[in-house]
């Protein structure tokens, strides 16, 4: 009766010590190639990293029932999260070594409906200002058609990577 969905990561510690290590777009470009384990929220919702540029980066999803809320269309935070992760990759991005950034807020717009039947979705982001301590981002979420599904702003405090003292 029930149907299930089983999946793998691996230790997200080891991403997480390499931030600032390198520039933010080498190390997108890392886990891109497989040279870092991708974060387990990629694993959980099944999504991918598709593009790395400076200052833009796309990642892609198949929605699936799996992604549902009670209404039977994809939940809004698929789409949040999605949307969060290429507006904050889109500003690490243009990092260089020894920087980090977080998310300090995030604006999503839902304009459009997302099922199973609507096939594969990229969510592009892009930076649209970056100064030395805050960057403002902004991502697309689009289907194969190019129609604008939801829209996302979100501003990053942009700081010093602590170095290790090892």
């Amino acid at each position: 009766m029930g149907r299930a969905r089983t999946y793998e990561w691996e230790d997200p510690s080891i991403t997480a010590a390499a931030v600032g290590s390198t520039s933010g777009l080498d190390f997108l470009r890392a886990i891109q190639a497989g040279r870092l384990p991708g974060p387990p929220i990629t694993a959980t919702l099944d999504f991918t990293l598709d593009e790395v540029n400076e200052g833009r980066v796309v990642f892609a999803i198949t929605p699936g029932e799996e992604h549902y809320n009670p209404i039977g269309s994809v939940h809004g935070g698929v789409y949040a999260t999605l949307l969060d992760s290429a507006a904050g990759c889109a500003v690490q991005s243009t990092l260089p070594p020894g920087m980090g950034y977080t998310s300090l807020d995030l604006t999503v717009k839902f304009l459009k409906r997302i099922t199973a039947d609507t096939g594969r979705v990229r969510a592009i982001g892009t930076v649209v200002s970056r100064g030395r301590q805050t960057a403002l981002a902004e991502a697309r979420l689009i289907d194969a058609q190019e129609r604008l599904l939801a829209h996302a702003t979100s501003s990053c405090m942009l700081f010093a990577v602590p170095t290790s003292t090892t």
